[in-house]
């Protein structure tokens, strides 16, 4: 029980001025937000958001595949979402390593090759920027209303960059 000690005291002080009780769920600022799980990424805070304001939908890369698409249905026609914002950042992980090293990093960490598991690198970033970008744009249940832009956050600088 005491791994996780002092999550749990931290939860206590957040939810001590918690004020989001009763909320709707809706994306307020009808922005929804694909994003890599990078822990130097802060959604909201990048784009002067604050909770209740956008959904986010974070993965290795902050790339566009089937369950993505799943959630952005969703967030189009259930949460009033009209603005997306696929984001994916420099210095990534697997987006600067080939299959082999990731392999390796990650045989060396759990003491077997995992061979089986998939691990999705980028060639190129910008490529499959464009890439996801039209996934998005393309599919027969987001309607053409929806504005979907494709951005490079820089990790080092906090900007965004708008490739498409």
């Amino acid at each position: 029980m005491h791994d996780f000690d002092d999550l749990l005291a931290a939860n206590k002080a957040f939810a001590a001025e918690f004020d989001f009780g009763g909320f709707d769920g809706i994306a307020h600022a009808g922005v929804g937000i694909v994003t890599c799980m990078d822990s130097r990424i802060e959604p909201l805070g990048m784009l002067g958001l604050k909770p209740g304001d956008a959904k986010i939908l974070r993965n290795p890369g902050g790339r566009v595949d089937h369950s993505t698409l799943e959630a952005l249905v969703l967030a189009v026609h259930l949460l009033r979402v009209d603005r997306i914002l696929v984001v994916p950042h420099t210095r990534c992980a697997v987006a600067t390593s080939t299959q082999e090293e990731v392999r390796d990093k990650v045989a060396a960490s759990a003491g077997e090759i995992g061979a089986w598991q998939p691990m999705h690198i980028i060639r190129d970033q910008l490529d499959s920027l464009a890439d996801d970008v039209q996934k998005v744009r393309t599919h027969q249940l987001v309607p053409d209303h929806v504005k979907v832009g494709g951005f490079l956050y820089d990790v080092d600088s906090g900007l965004l960059a708008q490739h498409y």
